[in-house]
């Protein structure tokens, strides 16, 4: 397993890191998951991304009972804030008052004193940016907290939040958690460039284009029985962005690609993700311990620039450079 510094921060976090959206307490058992986690842990992943939204608590609950077997200090614990979590008025956003009670909670679901990584899940524009970051900040000074980072923040709020907590002498953001895969590359117009100079490290989601990458999905044939874009509740976002027949044409080509390299498309696709600038982990989702087994071993993959380039060729005209709305 290769680890990096997340972004300026000192803290190094493994390549890979294993997610819990849409799986852990939702889609497969408890049990499963531990397993998954504890497969994680054993083959060098040492960071552990959740969110208190990711159904409503409960996936933080089974992260903290299967990271309880691990001594605190050997792995990086990432948690979130900003979606509801209530009816209320005050049950969702990036208020002092919604911050500090969604960290008090989590800490307790995850069974944990602190979280290395607390982000925020999305921009709030209802709240001063002020009142966010000397919120963020006093969970650093409490000790609750040990590094703030933001997801699918746009350039222009990130640089805000950068300058912002400068002229305030408050700790600032080492992360951002966008979507970044060969297929979506939004990030790379100004994101990139502007955490590259800040010092904030991206800590990317969807690597596999939430499956499509792994080629289990053929054009112009229904999608596997069990599989995310079979799931009426969840295939939405999947069908927009990924599912069209002309991208399922050319990500068999890059399977053909993968093959000839010796691993396999999973494999090529995070590799691929890991060889970009600024790139500090890229998250991985497992409902089955082979799975993760599979994954890791493209922490060690170094692609050549021809191979780069041939992955270029076969994708043209099918990446968007469009921020997806979600």
């Amino acid at each position: 397993m290769e680890y990096r510094r997340l972004g300026r921060a000192g803290v190094k976090v493994s390549t890979i890191s294993l997610g819990s959206w849409l799986t852990y307490s939702k889609s497969i058992e408890d049990q499963t998951a531990i397993q998954c986690i504890h497969r994680a842990y054993e083959l060098g992943i040492n960071f552990f991304d959740t969110a208190n939204v990711y159904n409503l608590g409960e996936a933080e609950k089974v992260v903290g009972r299967a990271l309880q077997a691990f001594p605190r200090e050997s792995y990086v614990l990432a948690s979130k804030v900003f979606h509801p979590m209530g009816d209320g008025p005050n049950d969702r956003g990036l208020s002092r008052k919604h911050i500090m009670e969604q960290c008090h909670a989590s800490l307790k679901r995850l069974g944990t004193d602190y979280i290395d990584l607390y982000q925020c899940h999305r921009y709030d524009p209802e709240t001063p940016l002020d009142e966010v970051l000397r919120a963020l900040d006093d969970l650093i000074t409490q000790g609750k907290v040990l590094y703030v980072g933001v997801s699918e923040w746009t350039a222009t709020q990130i640089a805000d939040a950068v300058y912002t907590s400068r002229a305030l002498n408050l700790d600032q953001i080492v992360s951002n958690q966008p979507m970044y895969n060969m297929l979506s590359r939004f990030i790379e117009h100004d994101v990139i460039p502007l955490c590259e100079r800040e010092g904030i490290g991206q800590v990317v989601f969807s690597p596999l284009a939430q499956g499509v990458l792994t080629g289990k999905y053929r054009p112009g044939e229904q999608p596997p029985v069990g599989s995310r874009a079979a799931d009426s509740e969840i295939n939405y976002f999947i069908k927009q962005l990924f599912m069209q027949d002309r991208t399922l044409s050319a990500i068999q080509h890059l399977q053909a690609l993968a093959a000839e390299g010796g691993y396999t498309l999973a494999q090529l696709a995070l590799a691929w993700t890991l060889s970009q600038k600024n790139v500090s982990s890229a998250i991985i989702g497992a409902s089955r311990p082979e799975q993760i087994e599979e994954n890791v071993k493209a922490s060690t993959i170094k692609l050549s620039a021809e191979v780069l380039q041939r992955i270029d060729s076969v994708l043209e005209g099918l990446v968007s450079y469009e921020k997806p709305n979600f």
